[in-house]
């Protein structure tokens, strides 16, 4: 189990510095909100190294790459506990995402993508959302979705709607929603709902999005907003090459 943590924790501190980034080498594509995939999808050989630092001291880190043109795929890895002082570090069952983009969108019509998403989030909660001992998970995996996207209204902000079936279980199939708006490439402002099948199973998360470089991203962000004690703070930082 330690030299499960060591490779977790190299490869969470290693994996953003493995690729180079060209001068100048932009985030121009949002391909996600904080949960919530938009119809984006990096470019061919393009590369995105998601950190992110949520509940419990977990550290999980998604890695994506463009593979051909409008096509993406990923793996994530998580470990639990990471942070802090605990002694009872989990490093949890990796999870994979893939992301077709199958339409570009048009003046009247929005970007469409389908796509696979296996992460998980909330280790460690039993089924009367409680943080416990078990091996359970307070979110589901988003699973299989489709979903659409196009800038609205002004110049910069963005929406998307889309639903998923967790598992390809179409007896839980789910909706969500989302928008950021950036503001002069320096700050983009995000807010989603996500989960959405009923008040108890949805989620409402609002974030901030600060471009730090053209090619690296700090996201601050709270899920789960107005759910007392199943509220979290998260940070990530995204970081965009090319391979």
């Amino acid at each position: 189990m330690k030299m499960k943590t060591y490779l977790a924790v190299l490869f969470c501190m290693l994996c953003p510095f493995a690729l180079q980034a060209a001068q100048g080498d932009p985030i121009s594509l949002e391909t996600m909100i904080i949960d919530v995939p938009t119809a984006e999808t990096l470019d061919r050989y393009q590369a995105s190294f998601l950190t992110r630092a949520y509940d419990h001291g977990a550290v999980m880190e998604s890695i994506d790459f463009g593979v051909f043109p409008r096509i993406n795929i990923g793996v994530s890895v998580a470990a639990h506990a990471l942070l802090g002082s605990s002694d009872d570090v989990r490093v949890l069952d990796p999870d994979f995402q893939v992301k077709w983009k199958i339409f570009d969108g048009s003046l009247y019509l929005p970007a469409i993508a389908i796509g696979y998403d296996g992460r998980r989030y909330g280790y460690g909660y039993n089924d009367q959302r409680i943080y416990t001992d078990t091996n359970e998970y307070m979110d589901n995996r988003k699973g299989g979705y489709l979903t659409f996207s196009r800038e609205i209204i002004v110049p910069g902000l963005n929406a998307t709607l889309g639903l998923n079936f967790a598992d390809f279980d179409w007896k839980d199939l789910y909706w969500f929603t989302g928008m950021y708006y950036n503001i002069a490439d320096k700050i983009g402002l995000l807010a989603e709902w996500d989960g959405i099948r009923n008040v108890r199973d949805s989620r409402l998360n609002l974030g901030a999005r600060f471009y730090l470089h053209p090619s690296l991203a700090l996201d601050a962000a709270v899920r789960r907003v107005g759910r007392g004690d199943e509220s979290e703070r998260i940070l990530q930082i995204r970081y965009v090459t090319s391979f």
